[in-house]
């Protein structure tokens, strides 16, 4: 940085940790998870020997949801949903999510209506009290095929009983 002078050094330097930051936005860490046995707890499934339930993808996303990360949530989910053809529930659980905007509520909506063409329900979990005031004044919420839940616990225990109800038949 001395070769180049302070301040083309310092520029150089702000310019480096803004693009660092818009690359580990644009690409959230986003993991399916599981429930570890006895407790109340979820984890990665790809870390830690879980309960899960067929046909049910637990889908956690530890970012704020923004029109630059919107691409990696969709192709996540898309990804899971090629692996597992006998799903019947997607439950996003939403903690680590503090902000939407309004590109990523459409697109939400978007992936409840493909999810609901495709006989899959559409459930939140863990949704911040910010977060869910946006989502409430969004076409998402009353077109939503599914439930919010209070905690992915909630969704799970409400869940598994229908893990022995067959998937309902296509829409008429």
């Amino acid at each position: 940085m001395l070769v180049l002078g302070l301040e083309l050094g310092i520029a150089l330097g702000i310019g480096l940790s803004l693009a660092t930051l818009l690359l580990r936005a644009s690409t959230p860490h986003i993991a399916v998870i599981g429930r570890i046995a006895g407790t109340e707890h979820f984890r990665n499934v790809e870390r830690h020997g879980v309960e899960t339930i067929p046909g049910v993808l637990f889908l956690r996303i530890d970012e704020s949801l923004f029109f630059g990360n919107l691409n990696a949530v969709e192709s996540r989910l898309g990804a899971e949903l090629e692996k597992a053809a006998d799903l019947r529930d997607v439950v996003l659980i939403m903690s680590g999510v503090n902000r939407v905007d309004t590109t990523a509520m459409e697109v939400l909506s978007d992936i409840n209506r493909d999810l609901a063409s495709r006989n899959i329900r559409l459930h939140l979990a863990e949704v911040k009290g910010p977060v869910q005031d946006r989502l409430i004044c969004s076409p998402l919420w009353k077109a939503l095929s599914g439930d919010v839940h209070l905690s992915a616990n909630c969704a799970f225990e409400v869940l598994r009983p229908l893990a022995s109800v067959p998937a309902p038949g296509p829409p008429d």
